[in-house]
Formats: C-alpha cells, sequence, structure tokens
C-alpha cells in the first residue's frame, strides 16, 4: 500500500505538506463549528433581522458547498491528484471570502474572534499552499494543455467587474447620502479584496507566467463555487427567513456563472489530461 509520503511524492510540492494539510484541516474544523453554531444560537449570534437573512442561509451554503470542497481538495491531493491540489487554494479563498464578511458585517460577539481567526488561518494557509507548489513543474506540464488566454481572460474581466461594481456602489452611496447596508457593504467589501487575485492570476496566467499556472485553476474554482454558492443562498433564503424567492436573480446568477463554468471545465479537462507529471 502506498504511504503518504509516496502520494506526494507524485506530486509538484517542494516541502513537507504536513503543516498545510494541519492548518487546511483547523480550517475546516473551524468552518464547521462557526457554521452549527451559527445555526443552533442564530438569534443570539445574529441579533438583527438583516443579519439573520444573510448569514443563516449563508451557514448552510458554507457548510454544505464550503466544507466539502475544502476537505474533498485536500483528499485528492493526499491521493496524489494534481487537480486537487491545483483546486485546494481556491477552497482556502472560498472561506476567505464569506468569512471576510462576517468579520466586517457582524457585531463584537463572541463569535468575531471565531471568525477573525478563520480569516487568518486561510489567508496563512493559502500563502504556504501556494509557495509550496513547484511552480516550474505546474508549467512544463500544462503549457498548451490549458485555455490560458480564454481562462486568464474570463479571471481578469471578472475581477474587474466585481471591483468595478463595489466602486460604483459606494461613490452611488456618496451621492445619493444613502448608508449602505451593513450585509451588503461586507459582501463588497469581500468582493473588493479578493477581486484582485482573480486580475493578478488572469494576467499571470495569459502571460504564461508559473505563478499563473498554479493559482488560476484555484481561482477560477473559488469563483465557481461562489456562483454555485449564492444560487443555493438564493434557493434557500425563502424557507429558512422572511425574504422573499428571486427566481429571475437566480436565472442572472446562473447566465453569470456560465462565463466561469465553461473555462472551469476545460482548464480541469487539460489538467486531468495531464495528471501524471512523473511521466513527462
Amino acid at each position: 500500500m502506498s504511504t503518504n509520503q509516496d502520494r506526494n511524492a507524485s506530486l509538484p510540492i517542494r516541502n513537507n505538506f504536513t503543516m498545510v494539510y494541519a492548518s487546511s484541516l483547523m480550517v475546516a474544523i473551524l468552518m464547521a463549528v462557526a457554521s452549527v453554531a451559527g445555526l443552533l444560537y442564530s438569534t443570539i449570534i445574529y441579533p438583527t433581522e438583516e443579519l439573520l437573512r444573510t448569514f443563516v442561509s449563508n451557514d448552510v451554503v458554507n457548510l454544505f458547498v464550503g466544507l466539502p470542497i475544502l476537505l474533498g481538495s485536500m483528499w485528492l491531493a493526499w491521493r496524489g491528484k494534481l487537480i486537487g491540489l491545483l483546486c485546494w487554494p481556491g477552497a482556502l479563498l472560498f472561506v476567505l471570502y464569506n468569512y471576510i464578511a462576517y468579520v466586517f458585517a457582524l457585531p463584537l460577539n463572541m463569535m468575531f474572534l471565531f471568525h477573525l481567526t478563520l480569516v487568518m488561518l486561510s489567508v496563512y494557509t493559502s500563502i504556504g499552499l501556494v509557495a509550496s507548489i513547484d511552480g516550474k513543474v505546474v508549467q512544463e506540464s500544462l503549457t498548451g494543455a490549458v485555455p490560458e488566454r480564454a481562462a486568464g481572460g474570463v479571471l481578469v474581466g471578472l475581477g474587474l467587474l466585481f471591483s468595478l461594481r463595489v466602486i460604483g456602489v459606494v461613490v452611488n452611496a456618496l451621492a445619493s447620502g444613502i448608508p449602505i447596508a451593513e450585509t451588503e457593504l461586507a459582501v463588497n467589501t469581500s468582493d473588493f479584496l479578493i477581486a484582485p487575485a482573480s486580475v493578478i492570476g488572469g494576467i499571470l496566467l495569459w502571460r504564461r507566467r508559473e505563478l499563473g499556472y498554479v493559482i488560476s485553476l484555484g481561482l477560477l474554482f473559488q469563483t465557481s463555487m461562489l456562483f454555485i454558492a449564492l444560487i443555493i443562498f438564493m434557493l434557500l433564503q425563502p424557507f429558512l427567513t422572511a425574504a422573499p424567492f428571486a427566481p429571475a436573480d437566480v436565472v442572472v446568477v446562473f447566465a453569470m456563472g456560465l462565463i466561469c463554468f465553461i473555462p472551469f471545465f476545460i482548464y480541469v479537462r487539460g489538467v486531468v489530461s495531464k495528471r501524471n507529471l512523473s511521466s513527462t
């Protein structure tokens, strides 16, 4: 039977992955605890109707979307699969994106430090993971096998779109004098902080740089999962809160998501076709 070390040897990694696995597992545990606590003690953790309407449904999404994609990526990487290794940073970025909103939206209650810890640990783990991947090997394996221009263009376009949307919301609030709702401000903060990563990753992939090949699939994965999570969120919200169901919004989000889903699946196909790095 192959050992964990044997599996890691088939992956393009520079360092021992023990700490990366351990910190990722801690992120998963903390996210599970935070989500369950949010569902069981929702009226305490989310003291206003607006917070309830936003974060109760999001806790379900984190539990049934965010947690499985993180554990699934880790498991595939542990099995020596390149697809798991390259999607893993995206799963961590999904966690980071979500809990930035929690940190900025929620009052300073007992869960604030929990959410802040999740944000900090996700940042630390993401950096450690990306730094441990041998970009040169990944680049040599995937050059020409993945849609560099299409995927890079989509990442840049979506990153700029989200950034411009945030700027537009802020400018509109300043011009109208109407303050931005705390939950909307929190989500826009997540967009504004995470969107530059898509722009940078897209440019690097377009120019066929090593780091672009390392992070671009994760960025496409994270963005695709955010679209899927948003659709699930909008479907769940009417059942878990008093929010009305908006089918037109679901259709619009799905249509926008296709812009990311298609290059993501094409990219995955290219990675899977080059999965045996040791034979190249």
